[in-house]
């Protein structure tokens, strides 16, 4: 049976103007962890601990409203608990939460170890999020939307990958373009890089980090994997972190 779906808030309604932005990805809880010695194994290390919302989907579409774009949606699943709470820090940030609610999951909780020089471990418990399937879709969705950004870390199930499969052949059948988050390095690995590769067919832009563009082209040079990379999709995005990032396109780094 189709879960419902938490659409609008109170006084919200109607689809928005053209040129929305749809995000369909994760919506994480994160308990986050600074620490400034090193982890040391089997006692304790001092932190400083906070829990917020988060998730590679979230925190697109969060940016995308802070960064003034005026419709941006959220298409995720959370666990019911928690549905509420998240919903109200989307709305918050300017976001308009679609959120399935789940009854046999909780929702994502990502544990980020964050040391003194802001590098980043993660222990991800999914959750809820690759719970997402075709059977919450509907090309309504699309309704108004300008462009669509998919989560990579959706392509990390079966019922998730059918879904995004299912939203960019939408998106492309309405002449919506398409970016795409390949998300995690170690995923990749898990999944197999071909066929990481192979869901690209319908991505106009691609956004992954250094280390996902090597590890997707098997080169050691950022700039030459995104190079590679625009060959199949016409616009790379390759982040590096405090030093920027490099756009390719057809071949070419152009900036």
């Amino acid at each position: 049976m189709r879960a419902e779906l938490h659409t609008e808030a109170p006084g919200e309604g109607g689809a928005g103007p053209a040129g929305a932005l749809l995000v369909i990805g994760d919506v994480v809880t994160d308990v986050v962890a600074r620490h400034t010695a090193a982890l040391t194994h089997g006692t304790d290390t001092a932190a400083t601990i906070r829990i917020l919302p988060g998730g590679a989907g979230a925190n697109v579409a969060c940016w995308a409203a802070r960064r003034g774009c005026a419709d941006v949606r959220l298409h995720g699943r959370v666990g019911r608990a928690e549905a509420g709470w998240h919903e109200e820090q989307l709305r918050s940030a300017g976001v308009r939460p679609l959120l399935v609610p789940d009854d046999g999951a909780p929702t994502a909780t990502v544990i980020a170890l964050v040391d003194a020089s802001a590098e980043r471990t993660f222990l991800t418990d999914s959750g809820a999020v690759l719970r997402i399937s075709p059977a919450d879709w509907s090309p309504s969705l699309l309704d108004g939307v300008g462009h669509l950004h998919i989560s990579g870390y959706l392509l990390f199930a079966d019922a998730s990958r059918e879904l995004t499969r299912l939203a960019m052949a939408s998106a492309r059948a309405r002449g919506v373009t398409v970016s795409l988050d390949p998300a995690s390095a170690g995923f990749i690995r898990s999944a197999g890089i071909r066929e990481v590769l192979a869901e690209l067919d319908d991505v106009d832009i691609l956004v992954p980090n250094a280390d996902e563009a090597c590890l997707l082209t098997g080169l050691t040079d950022p700039a030459e994997a995104a190079g590679r990379l625009s060959r199949r999709v016409p616009l790379t995005v390759v982040t590096l972190g405090a030093e920027g990032a490099l756009v390719a396109e057809s071949g070419a780094v152009t900036a």
